[in-house]
């Protein structure tokens, strides 16, 4: 699978660059993707080594328009822990 398609995008909230100086980044990636897949694809990316991935699937919010009820759709999110010294330069 290609690196582009598993990684969808670097989350940058106010709560997930509290952890950059731990070396954790948040990623949003696809529901199908393993950790291994998920590993590649960053070093490939952004040429750093990963230490760690840890993923987690976020469950969609019920949410009600008018009368109708929905849910907003699950989405899959990894944390990766880089190696020490690694950095992801992100530019606002």
């Amino acid at each position: 699978m290609n690196s582009h398609l598993i990684i969808k995008s670097l989350i940058r909230t106010e709560k997930s660059t509290l952890h950059e100086p731990e070396r954790k980044y948040l990623f949003l990636v696809a529901k199908e993707a393993n950790k291994i897949q998920i590993k590649r694809a960053v070093q490939d990316l952004y040429k750093v080594k990963v230490q760690d991935v840890n993923s987690y699937i976020a469950a969609g919010k019920l949410k009600r328009v008018r009368h109708q009820l929905g849910r907003t759709p699950e989405t899959k999110k990894a944390v990766v822990t880089l190696l020490e010294g690694q950095k992801i330069d992100v530019a606002p």
